[in-house]
């Protein structure tokens, strides 16, 4: 993987690499790059531990950091997978939610590392962008789910 001019760097306590694996084998241009060692002991681990994990999620450059339990995550930081239909979002829901995640109101959802993300079906994207009493029918009918159910998310929009 070749380093990016911008990359994000997601805090781990430990599990760096799984998560980055985990995201790998879930999301389209998604992959594993470099698994960096720490060259000595550090604050949460010893030398030899995974230190940094390069990874791409959905395309984003990602550095996975192993920093220990200094920092906690909060859904001030998302990841936003669009989806394009009820399938794909099924998939990426039952992925996150299913393997440890826990579910959240209106599409959003936390993996079993804490990382929040946003599972938001284009027609979701797209009746909000419509405006008016359109975005406001759809958007009523989100505040009432966990995972995006498509379909509702369409009846609502034709009103």
């Amino acid at each position: 993987m070749a380093i990016a001019k911008s990359t994000i760097c997601v805090w781990y306590d430990k599990d760096a690499e799984a998560a980055a694996r985990f995201s790998a084998e879930t999301f389209p241009e998604s992959a594993v790059g470099a698994v960096h060692l720490a060259p000595s002991d550090y604050p949460s681990g010893k030398a030899g531990d995974v230190l940094t994990v390069d990874f791409t999620v959905a395309g984003i450059p990602c550095l996975g950091l192993n920093g220990g339990t200094a920092f906690k995550h909060s859904e001030a930081f998302s990841f936003q997978i669009a989806t394009d239909d009820q399938a794909e979002t099924d998939r990426y829901w039952n992925a996150i939610v299913g393997n440890g995640g826990q579910e959240s109101a209106c599409g959003w959802c936390k993996d079993r590392w804490g990382i929040s993300w946003q599972i938001t079906p284009r027609a979701l994207t797209e009746a909000m962008a419509a405006g008016g009493a359109e975005a406001k029918r759809a958007f009523e009918a989100m505040m009432d789910m966990k995972k995006i159910d498509v379909a509702a998310i369409e009846s609502a929009r034709r009103g």
